[in-house]
């Protein structure tokens, strides 16, 4: 049974280190979690006299490059001057040209947040009147999405190989110190070092690229590097790449030095090995606080400590689990993982459970900061399904506790007696022969030592508390993999309290701009789109009305009908606009609620003509939502 597992087990373990990488293919940096909260003239806003200057407020701290904001003008002609500046606070500005005639003006921006996420987007405002003339202007960034896949991958890939490497270690110092011996458990914490290095590595590569062109040929661009070597992620990354050579350094004695010493001798390394590999565990994981969203916001003093604490106890928990998981179905028969080390790793795991939820109770009144964001945003119902799966893992692990108990307590089993008196008097004594013919001997040796620990094996597994344990850690790791999954998707999405604040500031735009509708034209584009959100009544057809469908002002209607042609009315609805080939928007659209099943929003300013995407997101419960698009031509 051994054998027909393992390589069950083999594939998880690789699962764990992948799949929240291949989850994140499909990431965008429109998911980042920094926002535009506002500006100066506001979206959509109509002036009397050009400013001079535009200001944009986002949710936090950002970094700009010199040219991060370009202001476009009615025919696209470039009409800002100079690099941003920082006045104050979050709020960023860009001077403008003297004497800007009448017309809509297009503000795109490109910057990069403080958890190192490229944000993008724009809008519109417009001096004296909007503009009916189409503008033309090149992309800013020519980006082909691999860039971005590439990194997304590596950026989690390093999170579980952290998680594999540190968790593997405290496993043995803490719980299984003969673990230091065992040839697997050596290879997995091993290859979490490695994955863990190359992905750091890789991801000081692609960061230059990743944060400005998004195109392969600038990864090896030194001019690049050098830029990223001057930024906080750039640091933390080589901080990072330092404390793994100390990294490598403790797993070197921890399977050398440390497996080679008697029992006294152990019992003093380990706590040198205990306090060093804590000081360098808790070290890496700063290098993702210290450059993440956690140094930004609201106290992040506090934030900061709190999310290494958090790290290195998902690494305690999960890591421990991977080990444990590799221990109870590769360990060698003369080596089993026993009782006492599990009770040990099940002490360790209940207290990193409460760390995490302690720690993840600051961190969601932190990203959430109301009750209705857990249901009104996607980042609140992506916790709540994370909170659902960390209920399930722990019920599994408390059976997982009532095996291990049992085995502790109960007596040979009768299959293993059985096998005991089986085994045929006078085994393993020489024969006369052997003793003749020293290679013969050495030969039969080697076939008596693996048929006794293939015995020894099939007594193991015989036992059924300790099947009964190896099954319920298998469930508890395939769990873990669902869990790390959702995490990974997690820290890719918007915070709640950013998602509210930004919506809040969009609504307040468009609201205040609603009175410079037109109405002129004659064209139209009508868009019919299904959509299913797989939850219970979530089927139908969304339908877009935009009129007149031209470069300016635009009034736009939406329908919600149900599978028999009803109208029905859903939670929320949201409309965005993006010409990738001029690299504009997302740009957002909020429209207000009319009647059943009507939703409708005036004054939709687009700046140009093109071939525009059209997104439309329905949610129709508090968890099931769906994003679909259709291209229109406007113009």
């Amino acid at each position: 049974m051994t054998q027909t597992i393992a390589p069950r087990v083999r594939t998880l373990v690789l699962l764990l280190l992948a799949v929240t990488g291949a989850l994140l293919a499909g990431a965008a940096p429109a998911s980042a979690h920094a926002a535009l909260t506002g500006s100066d003239p506001g979206q959509g806003a109509v002036v009397d006299t050009a400013p001079t200057q535009v200001s944009l407020t986002f949710s936090e701290q950002i970094a700009v490059s010199d040219d991060a904001v370009r202001v476009l003008g009615p025919k696209g002609e470039r009409v800002d001057k100079g690099a941003p500046a920082n006045p104050s606070g979050t709020t960023y500005t860009v001077r403008l040209l003297s004497g800007l005639p009448d017309g809509t003006y297009t503000v795109a921006y490109q910057v990069v947040s403080a958890d190192s996420h490229p944000v993008a987007g724009a809008f519109t405002f417009s001096i004296g009147a909007p503009s009916q003339t189409s503008v033309s202007v090149s992309a800013q960034a020519s980006d082909d999405g691999l860039i971005d896949w590439l990194y997304g991958i590596g950026r989690y890939v390093s999170y579980a190989g952290f998680v594999v490497m540190a968790g593997g270690a405290a496993f043995v110092l803490a719980c299984w110190g003969r673990g230091s011996g065992v040839r697997a458990v050596q290879r997995l914490v091993v290859s979490g070092w490695l994955v863990l290095t190359a992905a750091t590595l890789a991801l000081l590569l692609l960061r230059g690229s990743y944060t400005t062109s998004g195109t392969v040929g600038d990864v090896f661009d030194l001019s690049l590097l050098g830029d990223v070597l001057q930024t906080k992620t750039g640091a933390a990354l080589v901080s990072r790449l330092l404390l793994l050579a100390a990294a490598a350094l403790f797993i070197a004695v921890l399977f050398g030095a440390y497996d080679k010493r008697e029992a006294e001798e152990k019992r003093d390394l380990t706590f040198g090995l205990a306090i060093g590999g804590t000081v360098v565990a808790a070290g890496l994981a700063a290098s993702w606080a210290m450059s993440e969203h956690a140094s930004q916001g609201l106290q992040p003093g506090i934030a900061m400590p709190v999310d290494v604490l958090h790290l290195l106890a998902v690494a305690a928990w999960l890591g421990g689990l991977t080990t444990l998981l590799v221990a109870l179905y590769r360990a060698p028969a003369d080596t089993p993982v026993d009782q006492d080390a599990v009770q040990r790793f099940s002490r360790l795991a209940f207290g990193s459970v409460v760390t995490l939820v302690v720690t993840g109770a600051y961190q969601s009144w932190r990203q959430l900061g109301s009750w209705s964001a857990f249901t009104d945003t996607r980042y609140g119902q992506l916790l709540l399904a994370k909170i659902g799966l960390m209920a399930v893992l722990v019920a599994i692990a408390s059976l997982s506790r009532r095996w291990t108990a049992r085995l502790a307590t109960a007596p040979a089993s009768a299959p293993a007696a059985r096998e005991e008196e089986k085994q045929p008097a006078g085994a393993g004594r020489a024969t006369g022969a052997e003793k003749g013919d020293a290679a013969r001997a050495a030969q039969l040796a080697r076939q008596r030592a693996a048929m006794e620990s293939t015995r020894q094996k099939r007594l193991r597994d015989a036992d059924p508390n300790r099947f009964g344990l190896r099954r319920s850690v298998l469930a508890e790791a395939g769990i873990a993999v669902v869990l790390l999954a959702v995490t990974t998707v997690l820290t890719q999405t918007e915070p709640g309290r950013t998602e509210q604040e930004a919506e809040a500031a969009t609504s307040t735009s468009a609201s205040s701009s609603s009175s410079a509708s037109t109405g002129q034209g004659t064209g139209a584009v009508t868009l019919n789109m299904p959509f299913d959100t797989g939850g219970e009544n979530g089927k139908g057809v969304v339908t877009v009305d935009l009129d007149p469908a031209r470069a300016g002002d635009n009034t736009m209607h939406v329908y919600v009908e149900g599978p028999d042609g009803q109208a029905v009315d859903i939670p929320e609805v949201k409309i965005a606009l993006t010409l990738s080939a001029q690299d504009i928007g997302p740009l957002p659209v909020v429209p207000d609620h009319i009647t059943t099943g009507h939703w409708s929003a005036s004054g939709v300013q687009i700046p140009m003509t093109g071939d525009w995407k059209i997104e439309v997101t329905v949610r129709t419960s508090d968890i099931d939502q769906v994003t679909v698009s259709k291209n229109a031509q406007i113009g």
